[in-house]
């Protein structure tokens, strides 16, 4: 993942009208986190910018205690499920995720049996880099605001009243009678020797030429920057002695949705949805993520489903800032997406009162604050029930292309209920939950070099 992808996700009802991939409330697409073979080049092992599942983790500074990726119940190492290179493009630090499960039966469905964690470095190249950036900006900022302010000075200078005299702008009011009598010759203009030729460029900031520079040569400056991040060997360490699956690729694919079918209305006939003025567009808001209550029916889990099975292979969800997908509708969903305040009016009398069931908006406000610096947290990613057949199967080396091709939409739908359903290869590792849901510091805090945070993990468990 590289440092230009900025991911997030709306879900709008499914009703989807960007035929190239669902984009989210920032306008990026949603990625997909997928696997794709075998990890056999131990160079990959150690890079840090190499994203994966399963595996031991690479780590960016200093390994840090191994006792972070204990479960909180047993006690016991985790085996590491994921760990992704997820660097911002406005900050100074490389960045990577690591998430951690536990697959004792007797610790599922309690919390810490999933926990996962930031990873930060101080990157001094890519902070010069962002420096000469800024401050280029900076300049055309206020170049472009001067020409601005002198575009309106002649705009002014050009509104002269025309009954007035002719004069220059910057003559004395009161010294008329010099101009009529004759007054002391105007001294000549002295040019100015330090003033450059009109015609000629003005000369060359030698900042805007390393800018210039930097702009060119960014794509082969981030590769080099990623493939130099060769993570601290954990050969003499108690992590190379923890327990791992087999380590997998994880590639990232822009998520595919196609748009559904407009229903078939008759001519002139206008669809208003609810709480929306007639003609007025959506605003792309959180009111598009509606969730309504119902005894019959799980929605979420059906949304959830139909979502997911457009691409059964995916493991990985990444919406950084976006709105999670939630599994089903349990206590965490009632967290993320709260019952509003209040019940509309019945439509009928008070004895056969009949209400709409009240939508359900996502609401981050109940997360628990970042630990650190006491900002917000953020939805970033969430594991998906595909995730606990890939690691159930170690060595497989079918990549997620391959997979694609060999299974058909009905072959991949069928694959994705019964992971939903706890069904399958996924069974011999232990794990239970339908999705893991990761929130992170929306201001990303960091230490002076390095930082190590523990981040908050929501399960929805399957049922």
């Amino acid at each position: 993942m590289s440092r230009a992808d900025d991911w997030s996700d709306s879900d709008s009802e499914y009703e989807y009208s960007d035929a190239e991939g669902q984009r989210g409330d920032a306008g990026a697409l949603v990625q997909l986190g997928v696997p794709d073979g075998a990890v056999a080049d131990a160079a990959d092992l150690r890079d840090a910018a190499v994203s994966r599942v399963g595996g031991h983790p690479a780590f960016l500074t200093s390994p840090p205690p191994v006792a972070d990726a204990h479960c909180k119940n047993c006690s016991q190492p985790m085996e590491l499920l994921v760990q992704v290179w997820c660097p911002l493009e406005d900050s100074e630090h490389d960045r990577a995720l690591y998430i951690w499960g536990c697959a004792q039966r007797a610790c599922q469905r309690k919390e810490g049996s999933v926990r996962a964690y930031r990873g930060l470095r101080y990157n001094e190249k890519y902070a010069a880099k962002l420096a000469r950036r800024r401050e280029k900006q900076r300049r055309e900022e206020e170049e472009r605001a001067h020409a601005a302010e002198e575009e309106e000075r002649k705009k002014a200078a050009a509104k002269v009243n025309p009954f007035s005299m002719k004069t220059s702008a910057a003559s004395d009011p009161f010294d008329l009678g010099a101009q009529i009598f004759g007054g002391p010759a105007q001294e000549p203009e002295v040019p100015d020797e330090t003033a450059s030729d009109a015609t000629s460029p003005p000369p060359s900031d030698p900042e805007d030429s390393a800018s210039d520079s930097d702009e060119d040569g960014d794509a082969s400056d981030s590769e080099e920057l990623e493939t130099s991040l060769a993570a601290d060997t954990l050969e003499s360490s108690e992590w190379a002695s923890a327990p791992a699956y087999a380590p997998l690729y994880l590639s990232t694919a822009a998520e595919y949705l196609p748009p559904a079918p407009k229903p078939k209305l008759p001519a002139g006939a206008e669809v208003v949805e609810e709480g929306d003025e007639p003609g007025k567009k959506k605003d792309g808001g959180w009111v598009l993520e509606g969730y309504e209550n119902s005894l019959e029916v799980d929605h979420a889990f059906e949304r959830f489903a139909q979502r997911v099975a457009h691409e059964g292979a995916q493991c990985l969800r990444y919406d950084l800032g976006g709105t999670p997908l939630p599994f089903a509708s349990d206590a965490i969903f009632d967290k993320l997406f709260p019952v509003p305040q209040g019940l509309p009016p019945p439509v009928t009398k008070a004895a056969f009162a009949v209400s709409r069931a009240p939508r359900r908006t996502y609401t981050p406000d109940a997360l628990p604050h970042c630990v650190h610096c006491g900002g917000p947290r953020v939805f970033e990613c969430q594991l998906m029930p595909n995730l606990i057949n890939v690691l159930a199967r170690p060595g497989a080396e079918r990549t997620a292309e391959a997979e694609r091709k060999k299974e058909t939409d009905e072959e991949r739908r069928a694959a994705v209920m019964r992971a939903l359903k706890g069904e399958g290869e996924g069974e011999g590792t232990g794990m239970e939950w339908g999705t893991c849901m990761v929130f992170t510091c929306k201001g990303d805090c960091a230490g002076e070099r390095g930082t190590w945070r523990e981040e908050v993990v929501l399960v929805q468990w399957d049922d």
